[in-house]
């Protein structure tokens, strides 16, 4: 059994608490939360653009539950610390807690900068803990499938590749750009990071985009340049009209077939050859789930998790600065 420390139950730590008790050897022992009513039990009112998080009201019963996550860090039978406060809270909290010993998962984005996140990395590498950001793409079972297929060629080279994450503008903290980074680096990234899972670290990015709500760049379009890949494309915002919700979806066309996945579509995802299409079957799971399971059962068998690294949410944040600087400047950004 890994025991788990949640800081923060917002939107994120609600999903992830949610996700804990469909996992047999994870035991969440403690929750940290800077709202005395969260940390009551009331966890009513809060956003997300996926579900509503774990309910109304949690059972609190044998928890150790606090407003500081100093006192969860200070407790010797929390292994885990799940960090799932906003973003400019993400270093102080995640170096905190791999200096105190424990195993460590971070939402994304890992940090507000770039340099943060290397700071956040460069200590992780430095301890013998397992950590991991909690990039829940690299886990969605539609997108694990799109991985595999890319890195085994099943069909043929990657001739381009379309990624679209398009969404209502969010509210409370998210609406500040100088916390969330705006659309670019809090939505974005998700499909930034899933692009350098796939093909690696740009030669550059050409981006357009526009600041909106929160004074930072909340749609944007990206071009990412790729010796091997002739167009990889990624689209993201939440300046979208408020009746229109949140769509995902992506498109990539291999030399011998085209793989679509749209999450609003009743079969989400479809292969398409050249004499026949057809749904293709994949476990019924969200990210966030296979994303915790993935990481527990890595602390519990002693087996580094290889499949998403503080080195790689680093990266991302840096292509995805690139990306901002494109914008200002009006032109490619070699990287």
């Amino acid at each position: 059994m890994v025991n788990i420390g949640i800081v923060g139950l917002g939107f994120m730590g609600q999903t992830h608490l949610k996700c804990y008790g469909k996992i047999p050897n994870a035991k969440v022992v403690s929750i940290a939360d800077i709202d005395p009513r969260r940390v009551a039990g009331d966890l009513s009112g809060t956003w997300g653009n996926l579900g509503d998080g774990a309910g109304a009201r949690v059972d609190t019963t044998g928890l150790f539950m606090t407003l500081s996550y100093k006192e969860l860090l200070a407790r010797p039978e929390v292994q885990v610390v799940d960090v799932c406060v906003p973003t400019p809270v993400h270093h102080e909290i995640t170096c905190a807690a791999v200096r105190a010993g424990k195993h460590v998962l971070c939402e994304k984005p890992l940090a507000r900068t770039a340099a943060l996140a290397k700071e956040i990395a460069d200590l992780a590498a430095q301890s013998s803990q397992f950590c991991m950001p909690a990039m829940c793409m690299r886990f969605w079972p539609q997108w694990a499938w799109l991985k595999q297929a890319v890195a085994e060629q099943r069909y043929g080279n990657v001739r381009s590749a379309h990624f679209t994450r398009l969404s209502t503008p969010p509210p409370t903290w998210f609406g500040d750009g100088k916390m969330s980074g705006g659309a670019i680096l809090d939505l974005h990234v998700h499909d930034t990071d899933f692009v350098n899972f796939l093909f690696g670290m740009p030669r550059s990015v050409f981006s357009r985009g526009y600041a909106s709500m929160t004074g930072e760049i909340d749609h944007v379009v990206t071009q990412y340049t790729f010796d091997g890949v002739p167009l990889v494309v990624a689209e993201g915002g939440w300046t979208m009209a408020s009746t229109f919700g949140f769509r995902m979806r992506y498109t990539v066309n291999f030399e011998k077939a085209t793989a679509d996945f749209d999450l609003a579509r009743e079969k989400q995802l479809m292969l398409y050859e050249e004499k026949s299409s057809q749904a293709v079957e994949c476990e019924a799971v969200d990210g966030w789930l296979a994303e915790l399971r993935y990481f527990v059962d890595c602390v519990q068998h002693k087996r580094k998790p290889d499949l998403a690294s503080f080195r790689d949410a680093e990266r991302s944040i840096r292509i995805v600065e690139a990306e901002r600087r494109s914008i200002q400047s009006g032109r490619a950004v070699e990287l």
